[in-house]
């Protein structure tokens, strides 16, 4: 209690990860802006004072890359990004206080005050490592600009992540047989010095901190099993001239993953400049700061940033709210494979209204598990809940009163029922919020529009109004406080519409700038209803069929250009070996004996193979494409004599054969059963 009542005197920061300004929003973008969105709306209405910040993560290999292949500079790329998720934002009602970007003069010289405190307080030092050359052009490698075989599992990998294997973050220096991805040629080893942050020493601090850590449990679980697993100390300096400088090195730019988190204090500077207000209110003192992010950077808010923030002197984040991924017509989502929705050209330039994308993300599942968007499901949630109940009750409680009432709110007493429900739905929507279950208020109040449809229908107005006219003011005053329940406490969710609402109720002002508690603050009889206008239309199937095929194309041509693309990667011969090479290889029939999940990836699975009278265990990333269930008493083909290796801290001591069909891992198995240990030759 004590500990609730200190937080509600502190200043409150909510800020969101940064989208990259390296191409276009997608709706995997809005699954973290808008419910951040619907918190910091909420938050206000509860009485909070909160400031909402964000902006582009304008650095890093991925822009350089796309500037060079468009003919740009990074500069230009990272200006037509920012504008263009500025542009969405406003489009999508996602209202920051700030919206900056990470190139700015203020963000450069936070990001060199942080790193050269972390220098001066020890937890920065250099180190010599071997890094990818490429001698035709003439430079160092970072990141993107090189890739080759994973260290852990041997999987094909970019410089910074095995993202077809095992999906480990990599060091600089960590990749093998490197490739240069500008010339294609192959890349040598060479020293040189770089900077790290001693994270490792932190590894005590962040066992404790963790506990106490609030927002999405699944956020604080999987950085706690990184902890106490594996925890390595970070390289923070890169090979390139785009970037913010270090310091004391200007042949090196500080790592993006430094800098882009120190943007969220950067923008806090300047929007307490421009607003007379000290930014060390939020970031040196007692504050609550929360952080909105994707599920697949937990890793940096919830170890390094905390981390980093300590090193320098800075107040810790109180809470990290993860969102769970998105799926596409229950398919993973991939840019790559068409199987992506954008924004603006597939949504909002199809004329579709923000509050209705903004309903169906917030409402479809939990915060924290994964979300399934499909045009026809979409459809239905609109044309059910929206159109079917929530703008049904609306319509009908306005139109009748307008009606036979002459334009106002009739006399008469609200139904202490009616009241009581509305008290419970508030409670509920609030307490949602506060525990970031934003589907939970949303279905709360889509709860209380079902019960007043039933009020309605149950009382039948249309007969009272002929012979009761005074209990019929009764049913539809008690109606209207209803409606004007629903419009306070769905606003956060889908702000413009309920504006139309507030509108058409004939109440005056903003319902943005009305409290939660206002719910409940009966009408007035006598006061002026507006014009009954549908607030809400159906998605006819001919336009959602439209919207599909769509869709359906765009994975068409994204499936030719793989076939391009690995048609073409069939054409590189591969380098001879001898006949006594292969034989070098122990290759063997083995079968599954048990499978099990590895906290921290969604890619691998421990496995358990007989190969032959002895047992190996196995690590695999194939998790994504066979359950552990069907994989257990499957005969799969093992090569033995590979050297072991860790990933995730567990010894892998041998490997499975699969084909790789479009990232997808596919087992080889044998046409027939045979014995367990059979040679492959």
């Amino acid at each position: 209690m004590d500990r609730r009542c200190s937080q509600l005197s502190m200043p409150i920061l909510v800020t969101c990860g940064l989208p990259y300004a390296n191409g276009p929003c997608h709706l995997g973008h809005l699954r973290t802006y808008v419910p951040a969105d619907i918190f910091v709306r909420g938050l206000r209405k509860m009485g909070r004072e909160v400031l909402f910040v964000c902006g582009s993560d304008a650095h890093g290999t991925p822009i350089v890359v796309n500037a060079e292949a468009q003919g740009m500079t990074p500069k230009a790329l990272v200006t037509k990004y920012h504008q263009h998720f500025d542009e969405i934002f406003q489009g999508m009602e996602v209202d920051f206080d700030f919206f900056g970007d990470t190139d700015g003069p203020v963000s450069h010289n936070r990001t060199r005050e942080v790193v050269e405190a972390l220098m001066e307080n020890g937890y920065v030092y250099p180190r010599e490592i071997d890094l990818a050359y490429c001698p035709e052009c003439k430079r160092f490698l970072p990141d993107r600009y090189v890739e080759g075989e994973c260290p852990y599992c041997g999987k094909p990998a970019r410089g910074d992540e095995c993202d077809l294997g095992c999906g480990r973050h990599l060091e600089p220096g960590e990749i093998k047989n490197a490739i240069c991805k500008v010339c294609a040629g192959k890349a040598e080893y060479r020293k040189q010095t770089h900077y790290f942050f001693r994270l490792s020493g932190f590894q005590d601090f962040l066992l404790e901190y963790l506990q106490t850590l609030e927002g999405t449990a699944s956020a604080r679980n999987y950085a706690m099993e990184w902890v106490r697993s594996e925890l390595k100390d970070w390289c923070i300096s890169r090979n390139m001239t785009w970037g913010v400088r270090f310091p004391g090195n200007d042949d090196l730019v500080v790592y993006v993953w430094v800098d882009a988190p120190i943007g969220y204090i950067a923008f806090t500077e300047e929007w307490c400049t421009r607003s007379g207000r000290d930014w060390e209110d939020y970031w040196k003192k007692p504050s609550q700061i929360i952080h909105f992010i994707g599920g697949d950077i937990v890793y940096h808010h919830c170890i390094f940033w905390p981390a980093m923030l300590k090193g320098a002197g800075y107040t810790l984040p109180s809470a990290v709210v993860a969102s769970g991924m998105l799926k596409i017509d229950d398919k993973k989502f991939s840019k790559s494979r068409g199987n992506v929705i954008w924004v603006k050209d597939d949504y909002l330039d199809r004329g579709l209204h923000p509050d209705l994308l903004r309903y169906y993300l917030a409402s479809y599942t939990a915060h924290n598990k994964e979300v399934n968007f499909a045009w026809n499901i979409f459809a239905d949630k609109v044309n059910s809940e929206l159109v079917g109940a929530f703008g049904n009750f609306l319509n009908r409680a306005l139109t009748f009163s307008v009606k036979n009432f002459e334009g106002e709110v009739p006399e008469g007493k609200i139904d202490a029922d009616v009241l009581a429900i509305i008290e419970k739905t508030l409670a509920e929507v609030t307490s949602s919020l506060e525990e970031y279950e934003f589907k939970k208020a949303a279905d709360s109040v889509m709860a209380l529009a079902d019960y007043g449809n039933t009020y309605f229908q149950s009382h039948e107005p249309w007969k009272l109004i002929r012979s009761n006219k005074e209990e019929a003011g009764s049913v539809l005053k008690s109606c209207l406080q209803i409606a004007k329940a629903m419009i306070i406490l769905m606003e956060p969710v889908m702000p413009a519409k309920m504006q139309e609402a507030w509108r058409q109720l004939g109440m005056p002002g903003e319902v943005k700038e009305r409290a939660f508690s206002d719910a409940i603050a009966p009408l007035a009889s006598g006061q002026s209803l507006g014009t009954p206008e549908i607030l809400f239309d159906r998605l006819e199937e001919k336009f959602v069929k439209d919207l599909e095929s769509i869709f359906r194309e765009r994975i068409k041509e994204a499936e030719s250009r793989e076939r391009e693309k690995t048609e073409k990667k069939e054409e590189v011969k591969k380098e001879e070996i001898s006949f006594e090479d292969f034989q070098s290889m122990d290759i063997r029939i083995g079968e599954i004996k048990s499978a099990e999940a590895i906290k921290g990836s969604n890619k691998l699975l421990k496995l358990k193979v007989d190969i032959g009278g002895e047992v190996r265990q196995v690590v695999a990333g194939i998790a994504q494409s066979y359950s552990m269930d069907d994989l257990v008493g499957t005969q799969v083909v093992v090569l033995v004599n590979l050297q072991p290796a860790k990933l995730f801290g567990i010894e892998s001591q041998a490997m499975l054969l699969a084909a790789d069909v479009a990232g997808r891992a596919v087992l080889l198995r044998p046409r027939e059963a045979v014995e367990t240990g059979t040679k492959v030759r």
